[in-house]
């Protein structure tokens, strides 16, 4: 592990004196682009560890500083984090703190703090409730400081002894045949990294490691088929951010603990890179659909691409660019998810939401474990020779030469999931084509819509109907277009790019899992153009149906809206136009970001919703929607 020479307080004093020059206009600068006498000029970024060492580093000295401070007292943003809520909270701790002793040279005066600290902290937290990817983060920093020299002397013989006992993987693996208990299934690859770091700890044989890696590339293969991505559940067809890190987040286990990475898994990663690369963007954010996105959609891309460019899977090119966004992410985590205010990162106030079991009970350990990412793949690139590398100035011309359109498909049989990337200018709009399956069919941000950093979103653990019909028929069954997805097809021509495919069933909703209704079928086209979206489909009943309601909504972040018909225009922001058609009638309302009206990165103003009252439903029904955008 590489010591930096450069103290922590030395860091934080650094960039305290460069936010003075800087003053207020700091994060206002940090934008990606500027106009400067009708030209347009792009931001210099600084080489990802110096901003490591400037920004992160000095952060995780005040946490280390507050929890000395208050002990199990402390409060983040007046909320307690040591109340049992949080099961990690211990790892993460060990792990965010382990960064400063690693980072601070044995002979710089606040070394001696860092360690004496250290021991302190782990003594306090070791009774603390610490479960799976806790226990991982805990022995990962116990392993980095053995590899340092500095394990006995950071952690106490006591403690140390009774972290022996209490940091196993058999605590949520059943020992009988070596399934999970109760786990989504990137579960396997925490069991499998703890077993072998404990083994590296001297505190257990190689049995369980090799066992659990065995039944963990089995359910890879398994429910990954011929494309190489992870479903996230046993075969129901769930492919979201995981399905695409999770190969990342092995290979680095692989790395981490000296094992080598087979051709296999280097091919799987190499279709993870290719999502990836497409989706690239002078922003620095990564994805935009599916649970725990926001912060961690953005470090899901550092955590694949920091992989790939380490095992050479990336050509030197790709590298340079890869590192060149690697440097815009590092940045956007401190100048727009990091709260100066809050003084942590901020996922849950001022409009944001993120996922219920990421909520703002975990405060403290989100900083933690969002620092270890950054932190982590910023030593990956340091150990391929990046250290202090000036990202590429062709970054925004490379971006340039990616395709405008692909699709990447993640599941073919019965039923057909995909995903489609369409780029628009910096716009890069996702379509996924995906089950949300156990628990999540029926969030919005699992729906088969487009989704768009900062113009379209979804709002995490919500079900509000999002530019997606809901019917509610006479008996109360709710059905709505997205998990019996058959058949898709592509065609371009020029900058347009159309996407067709049909339902044989509806989703009636009210359970955990879908469930087939074909009282309704749909045929649903999607046209995606230079500044425009139009989604048309056909619903056809199987015999007459009654139905009361026919709901649509539309959440945006435009504002000042005007409706005449059933056309809506915006005159601020990125949406321009909403147009539909099909539905007798539509209002604007003003929500300003009231729930559920939240988006990860922010409230949404305006809310349009659409519907139709109690009809008979016996021939085919045509609902039609636009969105007219700044390209």
């Amino acid at each position: 592990m590489k010591r930096h020479i450069t103290s922590v307080v030395t860091l934080a004093m650094a960039a305290f004196c460069m936010h003075a020059v800087a003053g207020a206009d700091t994060q206002a600068a940090s934008t990606a682009e500027v106009e400067k006498s009708g030209e347009k000029h792009t931001m210099a970024y600084a080489p990802v560890n110096q901003t490591i060492d400037r920004e992160i580093l000095p952060k995780l000295d005040f946490f280390f500083e507050k929890l000395l401070a208050e002990k199990e007292a402390i409060a983040l943003d007046g909320v307690q984090a040591f109340h049992g809520e949080d099961k990690f909270l211990p790892g993460k701790i060990a792990i965010g703190l382990s960064y400063l002793l690693l980072n601070t040279p044995e002979d710089s005066p606040e070394f001696d703090r860092y360690l004496e600290g250290y021991r302190q902290i782990a003594d306090m937290t070791i009774d603390d409730r610490n479960e799976t990817w806790g226990i991982y983060y805990y022995v990962s920093a116990l392993n980095r400081l053995r590899e340092a020299g500095l394990l006995e002397r950071a952690v106490t013989p006591d403690t140390l002894e009774k972290l022996k006992k209490k940091t196993d993987w058999r605590q949520f693996v059943d020992q009988e045949d070596y399934s999970l208990l109760d786990l989504p299934t990137n579960y396997y690859g925490v069991a499998f990294s703890i077993a072998r770091l404990r083994h590296l700890l001297g505190w257990e044989d190689k049995s369980g490691s090799e066992k659990l890696l065995s039944k963990m590339m089995d359910h890879y293969r398994q429910y990954s088929g011929e494309y190489g991505f992870s479903d996230e559940t046993e075969g129901e067809g769930r492919f979201d951010r995981y399905s695409v890190l999770l190969i990342g987040e092995i290979c680095q286990r692989f790395i981490e603990t000296g094992m080598e990475v087979t051709p296999q898994m280097k091919e799987w990663l190499r279709n993870a890179v290719d999502v990836v690369l497409v989706r690239l963007n002078q922003d620095g954010y990564g994805f935009s659909y599916g649970r725990s996105i926001g912060a961690y959609g953005d470090t899901a891309f550092l955590e694949v691409l920091s992989a790939a460019a380490y095992l050479d899977v990336l050509t030197p090119e790709e590298k340079d660019m890869a590192y060149a966004f690697a440097a815009r992410a590092t940045q956007r985590y401190v100048d727009f998810w990091y709260d100066e205010g809050m003084k942590s990162v901020n996922l849950w106030d001022k409009g944001r939401k993120t996922d219920d079991y990421r909520g703002k009970h975990r405060i403290l350990g989100e900083n933690f474990s969002l620092s270890h990412q950054l932190i982590y793949t910023a030593n990956l690139w340091n150990d391929i020779g990046y250290e202090d590398e000036v990202p590429s100035e062709s970054f925004d011309a490379w971006l340039e030469t990616l395709p405008k359109s692909t699709l990447t498909w993640f599941s073919r049989g019965e039923y057909d999931r995909a995903l489609v990337t369409y780029r628009d200018g910096n716009h890069i709009i996702s379509l996924p084509l995906i089950n949300g399956g156990k628990s999540q069919h029926m969030n919005n941000p699992y729906f088969p819509i487009p989704f768009a950093n900062g113009m379209l979103e979804g709002t995490p653990d919500e079900d509000y109907p999002q530019l997606l019909p809901r019917f509610t028929l006479a008996d109360g069954d709710e059905l709505i277009a997205a998990a019996f997805i058959r058949d898709i097809e592509t065609t371009r021509d020029g900058d347009s790019f159309t996407v067709t495919y049909h339902q044989e069933e509806l989703d009636r909703l009210g359970k955990s899992r879908p469930i087939e209704d074909d009282r309704l079928s749909v045929e649903t086209k999607y046209v995606l153009s230079r500044g425009k979206i139009t989604r048309t489909d056909t619903y056809r009943p199987g015999e007459a149906l009654e139905v009361d309601n026919v709901e649509l909504e539309f959440a945006s972040f435009s504002e000042d809206a005007t409706l005449e018909g059933n056309a809506v225009t915006f005159d601020n922001g990125e949406v321009t136009e909403f147009t539909v058609s099909g539905l007798d009638s539509c209002e604007i309302h003003k929500v300003d970001g009231k729930l559920p009206y939240q988006s990860p990165v922010g409230p949404f103003a305006t809310l349009i919703t659409c519907e139709t009252g109690d009809m008979t439903l016996d021939k085919p029904l045509e609902l039609s929607w636009s969105i007219q955008y700044r390209p």
